[in-house]
C-alpha cells in the first residue's frame, strides 16, 4: 500500500503539471489508477474527483493572471457547465462508444486551432480592429464564440477525452487575452466541471476515496506547479508542444477507434 501511495502522489504532481499547463492530465492520471489495480469505471469516477485538486492548486497558483477577469471567467464557466450538464444527458441516450470514431478529429482540430491561434495579432491591434466593428458584426462575433464554450462544456460532459486542451484552444481563439490568462481560465473552467461531476458521482457512482488521497495530493503539487512554469515559459514554443501533444493523442484514438 506505501508503495501503491507513493507511486500515486508521483503520478499525481506528473497528471498535475500535464492538467495546469496543457489539459492532459488523464493521459498519466486514469492509467495509474489502472495499474494499480481499479476498473475503468471506478477509475474514471475516482480520476475526476482527484482532479479537483489539480484544479484547486492552480487556480490558487494563477491568481496574478485572473485578476480582472473573473466576470468574463464567471460566464465562461456557467455556459460550459450547461453544455456539460447536455452532454452528460446525452451521454445516458446514446453511450460516448458511439461518438468515439469522431473524436480523434475534434482534437486533431482543436491542436490546429491552438497552433494557429499563436499567429494572432497582439492584443492591441486587436482592440483597435474591434473598435472599427459594427455593433451587428460584434453581436454574432459574440454569440458565436459564447456558443462554441457551451459545446465544448458539451463534449467534456459527454466524452471528456483533451477536454482541457479544446477549452484552451477555443479560449485562445475567442479572447484577445495572453495566453498566461488563457491557460488560467482553462484550468478554473476545468475545475468547476470536475467539482459538479464529483458531486454528481458521490449519488450515483462509486468512488475509491482512498487512492484520491495519494493522488490528489500529487495533483494539489502539481497543479499548483504548472501555472509557474507557463509563466516562465517560451509561450510560443510551449503553444506548440501542446499541439503537438494534441496531434499524438488525435492519432493514438484514431487508431484505437478504426484498427
Amino acid at each position: 500500500m506505501i508503495l501503491t501511495f507513493i507511486f500515486l502522489i508521483i503520478a499525481g504532481f506528473a497528471a498535475g503539471l500535464l492538467a495546469s499547463v496543457a489539459g492532459l492530465a488523464s493521459l498519466v492520471s486514469y492509467p495509474a489508477l489502472l495499474a494499480v489495480g481499479l476498473p475503468p469505471v471506478i477509475a474514471n469516477v475516482t480520476n475526476t474527483t482527484a482532479l479537483i485538486f489539480s484544479g484547486i492548486g492552480a487556480t490558487a497558483s494563477s491568481m496574478k493572471e485572473l485578476r480582472g477577469h473573473w466576470k468574463k471567467l464567471t460566464l465562461y464557466v456557467v455556459l460550459s457547465l450547461i453544455g456539460s450538464i447536455g452532454g452528460s444527458v446525452l451521454l445516458l441516450i446514446a453511450p460516448a462508444s458511439s461518438f468515439e470514431k469522431v473524436v480523434p478529429f475534434f482534437i486533431l482540430f482543436a491542436g490546429i486551432l491552438l497552433f494557429m491561434s499563436g499567429r494572432k495579432k497582439d492584443v492591441s491591434t486587436s482592440k483597435l480592429k474591434q473598435a472599427h466593428e459594427t455593433p451587428s458584426k460584434h453581436f454574432w462575433v459574440s454569440l458565436i464564440s459564447l456558443t462554441g464554450i457551451v459545446l465544448v462544456g458539451a463534449y467534456t460532459g459527454y466524452f471528456g477525452a483533451a477536454g482541457g486542451v479544446i477549452f484552451l484552444a477555443i479560449l485562445s481563439v475567442i479572447t484577445d487575452d495572453q495566453f498566461t490568462v488563457v491557460n488560467a481560465m482553462k484550468n478554473v473552467i476545468a475545475f468547476a466541471g470536475n467539482l459538479i461531476a464529483t458531486v454528481i458521482f458521490i449519488f450515483k457512482s462509486h468512488i475509491d476515496w482512498i487512492l484520491v488521497i495519494p493522488l490528489g495530493f500529487g495533483l494539489l503539487i502539481g497543479g499548483y506547479t504548472g501555472p509557474i512554469i507557463v509563466r516562465h515559459s517560451n509561450i510560443h514554443l510551449l503553444r506548440i508542444l501542446i499541439s503537438l501533444a494534441a496531434f499524438g493523442l488525435a492519432a493514438y484514438l484514431f487508431v484505437t477507434a478504426y484498427f
